[in-house]
Protein backbone atom coordinates (compact mmCIF):
# COMPACT_ATOMS: atom_id res chain seq x y z
CA UNK A 1 0.00 0.00 0.00
CA UNK A 2 2.77 2.46 0.92
CA UNK A 3 4.59 1.62 -2.30
CA UNK A 4 1.46 2.46 -4.32
CA UNK A 5 1.12 5.78 -2.51
CA UNK A 6 4.80 6.56 -2.97
CA UNK A 7 4.58 5.72 -6.67
CA UNK A 8 1.51 7.93 -7.10
CA UNK A 9 3.18 10.79 -5.23
CA UNK A 10 6.36 10.59 -7.29
CA UNK A 11 4.52 10.37 -10.60
CA UNK A 12 2.28 13.30 -9.70
CA UNK A 13 5.26 15.39 -8.58
CA UNK A 14 7.13 14.68 -11.80
CA UNK A 15 4.07 15.46 -13.91
CA UNK A 16 3.31 18.76 -12.17
CA UNK A 17 6.95 19.83 -12.07
CA UNK A 18 7.37 19.03 -15.76
CA UNK A 19 4.20 20.97 -16.66
CA UNK A 20 5.68 23.95 -14.82
CA UNK A 21 8.77 23.42 -16.99
CA UNK A 22 11.21 23.49 -14.13
CA UNK A 23 14.09 21.15 -13.36
CA UNK A 24 14.26 19.12 -10.18
CA UNK A 25 17.39 21.06 -9.20
CA UNK A 26 15.79 24.47 -9.73
CA UNK A 27 12.67 23.44 -7.82
CA UNK A 28 14.77 22.10 -4.95
CA UNK A 29 16.66 25.35 -4.60
CA UNK A 30 13.53 27.47 -5.04
CA UNK A 31 11.83 25.74 -2.10
CA UNK A 32 14.90 26.21 0.07
CA UNK A 33 16.30 22.69 -0.05
CA UNK A 34 19.56 21.15 -1.23
CA UNK A 35 20.00 20.97 -5.00
CA UNK A 36 19.26 17.22 -5.14
CA UNK A 37 16.21 17.25 -2.84
CA UNK A 38 13.46 16.82 -5.46
CA UNK A 39 15.56 14.34 -7.48
CA UNK A 40 16.06 12.31 -4.30
CA UNK A 41 12.30 12.21 -3.74
CA UNK A 42 11.69 11.24 -7.36
CA UNK A 43 14.31 8.49 -7.05
CA UNK A 44 12.70 7.11 -3.87
CA UNK A 45 15.61 8.03 -1.63
CA UNK A 46 13.27 9.72 0.84
CA UNK A 47 9.88 11.30 1.26
CA UNK A 48 9.18 14.97 2.07
CA UNK A 49 7.94 16.13 5.44
CA UNK A 50 4.50 17.72 5.61
CA UNK A 51 6.15 21.14 5.89
CA UNK A 52 8.17 20.64 2.73
CA UNK A 53 5.11 19.14 1.01
CA UNK A 54 3.29 22.42 1.64
CA UNK A 55 6.28 24.30 0.16
CA UNK A 56 6.05 22.04 -2.91
CA UNK A 57 2.34 22.79 -3.29
CA UNK A 58 2.88 26.53 -2.87
CA UNK A 59 5.65 26.41 -5.45
CA UNK A 60 3.35 24.61 -7.90
CA UNK A 61 0.54 27.10 -7.11
CA UNK A 62 -1.83 24.34 -6.02
CA UNK A 63 -3.44 23.09 -2.83
CA UNK A 64 -2.55 19.75 -1.26
CA UNK A 65 -6.01 18.53 -2.31
CA UNK A 66 -5.25 19.44 -5.92
CA UNK A 67 -1.91 17.65 -5.71
CA UNK A 68 -3.70 14.40 -4.96
CA UNK A 69 -6.59 14.97 -7.38
CA UNK A 70 -5.17 13.45 -10.54
CA UNK A 71 -8.42 14.12 -12.41
CA UNK A 72 -7.29 17.76 -12.65
CA UNK A 73 -4.40 17.52 -15.06
CA UNK A 74 -3.45 21.22 -14.99
CA UNK A 75 -4.37 22.48 -11.49
CA UNK A 76 -2.27 25.66 -11.60
CA UNK A 77 -3.85 26.77 -14.89
CA UNK A 78 -7.28 25.76 -13.61
CA UNK A 79 -6.76 27.94 -10.52
CA UNK A 80 -5.59 30.90 -12.59
CA UNK A 81 -8.59 30.58 -14.89
CA UNK A 82 -10.99 30.26 -11.97
CA UNK A 83 -9.52 33.33 -10.27
CA UNK A 84 -9.76 35.30 -13.51
CA UNK A 85 -13.40 34.27 -13.91
CA UNK A 86 -14.17 35.82 -10.52
CA UNK A 87 -13.31 39.20 -12.03
CA UNK A 88 -15.85 38.92 -14.88
CA UNK A 89 -19.47 39.93 -14.92
CA UNK A 90 -22.28 37.49 -15.72
CA UNK A 91 -22.34 38.25 -19.45
CA UNK A 92 -18.58 37.82 -19.77
CA UNK A 93 -18.70 34.49 -17.91
CA UNK A 94 -21.48 33.31 -20.23
CA UNK A 95 -19.33 34.27 -23.23
CA UNK A 96 -16.35 32.37 -21.87
CA UNK A 97 -18.58 29.37 -21.19
CA UNK A 98 -19.87 29.47 -24.77
CA UNK A 99 -16.29 29.52 -26.07
CA UNK A 100 -15.41 26.50 -23.93
CA UNK A 101 -18.50 24.63 -25.15
CA UNK A 102 -17.54 25.44 -28.74
CA UNK A 103 -14.03 24.13 -28.22
CA UNK A 104 -15.32 20.92 -26.62
CA UNK A 105 -17.60 20.20 -29.58
CA UNK A 106 -14.67 20.20 -32.03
Amino acid sequence: MYEDFQEFFINRLIKLRTKKDVSARAMSLDIGQSENYIADIENKRYFPSMTVFTYICEYLNITPKEFFDDEIEFPAIYNELFNNLKELNEEQIANVNNIVKSILRK
